[in-house]
């Protein structure tokens, strides 16, 4: 499947853009039409950059919390530091504990910046476009069909105009 993503500035432009890939033909199931009054980022399904920041945070807890602790046990043990007035297997869990919470926090901020960065795709910037009053034209369908309407939405000169291709087996 190939997506055509069309920013553009208003919605009478976007209304006009609408209605010239209409009478061209193109079927109006496979053009939406995002903004106010329109569809809106998450009905049409674009990620959202802090469901994909969470996604990664909880992908990366598991194991630097796990490496944490074994990090700070080993350190503990290495350096036979006393926390408490305990016996020294007390000390080196403890240790393993603070090594652990240091993981948590490693995975909270590595997670959430990556996610937010990385994950989200350009979906965060389209979503910035939304917020700033832009409309989004999104086009699916074959190559053919979205060559056909780049080739139509160019006459409206829109902000920015990008092709996606969905990956195979996705």
């Amino acid at each position: 499947m190939n997506y055509l993503v069309a920013v553009l500035s208003d919605r009478s432009q976007a209304e006009a853009a609408y209605s010239a890939l209409a009478k061209e033909g193109l079927p109006s199931n496979q053009i939406n039409v995002l903004g106010e009054g329109y569809k809106s980022a998450d009905e049409y399904g674009l990620i959202n950059p802090n469901v994909a920041a969470s996604k990664e945070t909880k992908r990366e807890l598991y194991w630097l919390m796990s490496f944490g602790f074994v990090a700070g046990f080993a350190f503990n043990w290495l350096t036979s530091i006393q926390l408490l007035p305990i016996a020294p297997i007390g000390n080196h869990i403890i240790g393993g504990i603070f090594g652990a919470a240091a993981g948590v926090l490693g995975a909270y901020l590595s997670g959430r910046t990556i996610g937010l960065t990385i994950g989200s795709g350009d979906a965060l910037p389209y979503r910035n476009r939304l917020n700033a009053g832009k409309y989004l034209i999104i086009v699916e369908g074959t190559d053919e069909l979205t060559r056909q309407a780049t080739r139509i939405l160019r006459q409206f000169e829109p902000e920015n105009i990008q092709g996606y291709t969905e990956p195979m087996g996705a």
